[in-house]
């Protein structure tokens, strides 16, 4: 179906955008955290989409990379409110209104980033997906738990390296320390939610150079 819209951003609306290609506007869902990093309205903006079919409406969602739209599907699959009655790769159909993985995906990804999911998920960090309205506890760590399998630190680490490159277009950035200590700690054979909670659970890191909190992060581990 849709793979992908590439337009001219003509629209910018509190439940989404409009992009305007071959003189036709397609609505598209969008959560929050993309319509802060959309360009101006007026400029060529493309977006990867999802198309969601049920008996009261169809629905498009749209997101700046696949792989966030993987993530948002992630979600999607995983807390789905109604069964599926056909699939097709970029299509859901179900059997009844816009379920609960649809608005528990919205929910989660209009306060936190794709990547703060990714990390909050391989750190074990409930509370942070917990920030997202309607989520409580409970749903957070089933997300955890849902999702922990289909994610990867390396994977985590070269989405955002990536959108620093495209956001910079120029030499790939140095890595923060803080995630250097957390690569750090892997390679001495810490996992890697480990490396991440210990480095994550660290308090006024900023400004701290990499060998600094690899130290503090160690004596975290310590303790555990």
């Amino acid at each position: 179906m849709f793979s992908y819209i590439r337009g001219e951003l003509a629209e910018v609306m509190e439940e989404g955008i409009v992009i305007e290609t071959g003189g036709v506007g397609f609505f598209v869902r969008v959560p929050q955290t993309v319509v802060s990093a959309l360009p101006p309205q007026g400029r060529i903006v493309k977006v990867y989409t999802h198309f969601r079919v049920s008996e009261d409406a169809m629905q498009l969602y749209g997101f700046l990379s696949r792989e966030d739209l993987e993530l948002f599907r992630s979600v999607d699959g995983h807390m789905s409110g109604h069964a599926e009655m056909n699939h097709v790769p970029g299509v859901d159909m179900s059997t009844g209104s816009l379920g609960q993985g649809i608005s528990t995906a919205l929910g989660v990804l209009s306060v936190l980033t794709a990547d703060d999911v990714r990390f909050a998920v391989l750190s074990d960090d409930s509370k942070t997906i917990a920030r997202a309205p309607g989520i409580g506890p409970k749903t957070a760590k089933k997300i955890i738990l849902e999702l922990k399998d289909r994610l990867s630190l390396e994977d985590a680490f070269e989405h955002r390296l990536s959108q620093n490159r495209q956001e910079d277009d120029v030499l790939p950035p140095a890595m923060n320390p803080q995630d250097e200590a957390v690569q750090a700690l892997a390679a001495l054979g810490y996992s890697a939610a480990e490396s991440l909670r210990a480095v994550r659970s660290l308090e006024d890191t900023e400004g701290m150079d990499t060998e600094t909190i690899l130290k503090m992060a160690l004596k975290k581990l310590s303790r555990f």
